[in-house]
């Protein structure tokens, strides 16, 4: 995979496009509520680890075809197979799964799920580990692991769901694995905003995002995954240094250009 232009990246396993540095995922399993298997589990993680380096793609949209986001992981394709596998096995596919939000949080590009309908398992992760979500009144996401006997440990939910909703309302979720709706999801600042038109929110958000200075807005998400481990002092002062490389920038000039000439600013990313 050429790493540095994925625009015309040819995906197996779900839908790719990409417009003018907005590249949309569409999970394309419908008549399942799109799960995943273990091949677009792999997929998914190498494009976000190869999203690193492309400097053709400056926002990334993920949705679902056929009114659902994302069922989790297939019963038939990935459940089933799991319980006759050894511990080697289990443990390659469980840190299988957590690299692909590894990957996700570690890309320059902000990531935006639009989310409608079935979100569970794997897919509330996806929307989870996304930096920005929306979603459509009947949305429905289910962090349901303990339903199906296991932890509600996975792929960093008991990590970053708390930063997003609170430890409480976490806890719930995770304990019991029920529905979150989407009025609950934007109540509880889940989702950041609720219509019945998800994707175009998604779109119009990631418009407005790629129209802006995108190398400083990458700048702005590796702080915002960094700055978890760090103390105050010195989240100040990498946040010091940041500003710094972003005021050698030429987007830095060109606000400051366009301030003057009382005009708006053209940002190019550079």
């Amino acid at each position: 995979m050429d790493t540095t232009s994925l625009a015309n990246y040819n995906a197996t396993h779900f839908l790719w496009e990409c417009t003018d540095g907005v590249a949309t995922i569409t999970l394309n399993r419908p008549d399942r509520k799109n799960p995943l298997t273990f091949e677009s589990y792999a997929e998914l993680r190498d494009l976000f680890r190869g999203l690193v380096y492309a400097e053709d793609i400056d926002v990334v949209v993920i949705t679902g075809a056929g009114g659902n986001f994302c069922s989790g992981g297939d019963v038939h394709e990935i459940i089933g197979p799991l319980t006759k596998m050894n511990m080697k096995e289990l443990m390659a596919f469980t840190r299988m799964t957590g690299d692909l939000v590894k990957a996700m949080r570690a890309c320059r590009q902000p990531v935006i799920s639009a989310v409608e309908g079935i979100c569970a398992g794997a897919g509330a992760i996806i929307a989870m580990a996304s930096d920005l979500r929306f979603a459509s009144e009947g949305a429905k996401v289910a962090f349901l692991f303990n339903r199906v006997g296991l932890a509600g440990c996975d792929m960093g939910a008991c990590s970053i769901l708390p930063r997003i909703i609170g430890q409480g309302r976490a806890s719930e979720l995770l304990y019991f694995g029920r529905s979150m709706s989407g009025e609950e999801g934007e109540r509880w600042g889940f989702f950041n905003g609720l219509s019945n038109d998800p994707l175009g929110d998604a779109q119009a958000a990631a418009a407005r995002i790629k129209a802006g200075p995108t190398f400083a807005n990458g700048i702005t998400k590796t702080q915002l995954h960094q700055q978890w481990n760090m103390s105050v002092d010195q989240a100040i002062e990498c946040e010091a240094q940041a500003q710094a490389i972003c005021m050698q920038t030429e987007d830095f000039r060109r606000a400051y250009n366009a301030f003057v000439d009382k005009q708006q600013p053209v940002f190019e990313g550079n």
